[in-house]
């Protein structure tokens, strides 16, 4: 046997760390009224995650020598210019995710020194916009220079904050029988409190379920790295919806042991409040059951702010290489954000990420409440960072569609209807809890989940034609 090979449980264990994070039970459980997202939870596995991991495998299977990913995926099955888009829409998802790193890092700093979410929220938000707006900036300049010495440290804390997720969980569960005068919640887990109310507020928040199970296509590359991938690669993946599904219903019960949903929706301070500060109580709250104090805190909060933010130095750097390394792109992006400084950093393309996330993190300047701002960030982001999943039901579907001319060792299901059906399907679930999920009663966030993805929108489709107008100039074209 190949010593290369991995195993199909190795896979499902890697995945499942890639895909999978505390805060994805946290947003749960806050946005789907406490307990009664276990019903959304496992709809939202049935009907979405385990087809989009089997579709993963297929494009994964078929394009076994392509490095870029779902670019890779687009260019092979629809050509250049729709690649560039996909490109495109992967590096300006992460304009958002840039501004969210930034506030939650500054977050969790906070956390870590003060230990209460008070101070912070405390802090005048212009004041606190401004020290994010810093910390970007700072950032962006050590992204520049080449320099990544935090990719090493973001494994490190990323592994740390999974093994936390996971020991919350068997820790809470021991608590009632250490600790039986907790005071612990009650739990009402019978099917009419499991049912959600399906309202206005439900569906405009089905996004941050998407966003959450999202991102499996990052693992695409080892589909063809395990033994015998037709058979081992959807038992890995069904593996993995496996322990998503388990970790989401045991981390939700868990969370409902300790935190009263009526208290959470008193109003829309208490919302903001357990939004900005959630996973932070959680640990408190456990440490305090466990008789540690804010030892179990403590260390959450310093691997959550390493986390976050050798995270911001990978998001500005990883993503705009992503889409300008790619020779197939590079013919729709002007040539000013192709210059590279004397690190071998894209200088412009860094400046343009600074201008953009910097505009984000100002604009939010004028919000009454840091808490306000993290709010306004996890609802944003479940709306732009989704948008890239439609370029793998995109590629998905042009693969199906392209017969025989792709030849992949896996396929998800033989029948053409059904490969196609799922696509089309998961293409539309995907769509319409980003557009949906711009919806918000507060008319300021409402305007930043429209604005944002336009505006980026916009500037992807400006591009190409600044790119069309130099090169025409180059050639001696009169330009109108």
């Amino acid at each position: 046997m190949d010593s290369k090979r991995m195993k199909w449980t190795t896979l499902a264990f890697m995945a499942f760390s890639t895909v999978w994070g505390f805060g994805n039970v946290l947003n749960g459980f806050l946005y789907f009224n406490g307990t009664q997202v276990m019903f959304s939870w496992v709809l939202m596995f049935a009907l979405y995650f385990v087809p989009y991991a089997l579709m993963v495998g297929e494009l994964g299977s078929a394009f076994k020598t392509s490095g870029g990913g779902v670019s890779s995926w687009v260019l092979s099955t629809t050509g250049p210019k729709v690649a560039y888009y996909a490109g495109w829409t992967y590096w300006a998802c992460h304009i958002t995710y840039i501004a969210s790193k930034s506030s939650g890092g500054l977050k969790a700093l906070s956390w870590a020194v003060y230990r209460n979410g008070e101070k912070y929220d405390s802090f005048p938000t212009f004041a606190v916009q401004l020290v994010t707006l810093a910390i970007l900036l700072i950032f962006c300049y050590v992204a520049s220079r080449g320099l990544n010495p935090l990719k090493k440290l973001a494994t490190l804390a990323g592994t740390s904050m999974f093994v936390m997720s996971i020991l919350y969980i068997i820790m809470m569960f021991a608590a009632p029988a250490i600790n039986p005068q907790g005071g612990f919640v009650s739990l009402d887990l019978s099917i009419k409190s499991l049912i959600p109310q399906f309202n206005v507020k439900y569906f405009t928040s089905l996004s941050i379920l998407v966003f959450a199970v999202g991102g499996c296509e990052k693992i695409s590359p080892y589909v063809n790295k395990i033994d015998n991938p037709s058979k081992g690669f959807p038992r890995a993946m069904i593996t993995l919806a496996g322990m998503v599904v388990v970790c989401a219903m045991l981390g939700t019960v868990a969370m409902g042991m300790m935190f009263d949903p009526a208290e959470i929706n008193a109003s829309a301070d208490s919302f903001n409040a357990y939004n900005s500060n959630g996973s932070y109580w959680a640990f408190q709250k456990l440490g305090n059951y466990y008789h540690i104090g804010d030892t179990l805190l403590i260390i959450y909060a310093i691997c959550n702010a390493i986390g976050q933010l050798s995270t911001l130095v990978i998001s500005i750097d990883a993503p705009l290489r992503m889409l300008l390394d790619n020779e197939d792109a590079r013919e729709f992006i002007p040539s000013k954000l192709l210059k590279k400084n004397d690190a071998g950093a894209y200088v412009n393309g860094i400046k343009l990420v600074a201008l953009l996330s910097g505009a984000i993190i100002l604009i939010q300047s004028f919000v009454p409440g840091a808490a306000v701002v993290l709010k306004q960030l996890t609802k944003l982001n479940s709306v732009c960072m989704p948008l890239r999943y439609l370029w793998v039901f995109w590629a998905y579907i042009a693969l199906r569609k392209a017969g025989d001319k792709f030849k992949p060792d896996y396929r998800f299901v033989k029948n053409q209807g059904v490969a196609l059906f799922f696509g089309i399907w998961c293409f539309g679930v995907t769509a319409a809890s980003c557009i949906l999920g711009m919806y918000d009663a507060d008319p300021f966030t409402f305007a930043l989940n429209v604005i944002t993805p336009l505006v980026l929108t916009a500037l992807g489709v400006i591009l190409p034609m600044i790119a069309k107008r130099e090169k025409d100039k180059a050639k001696g074209v009169e330009v109108a």
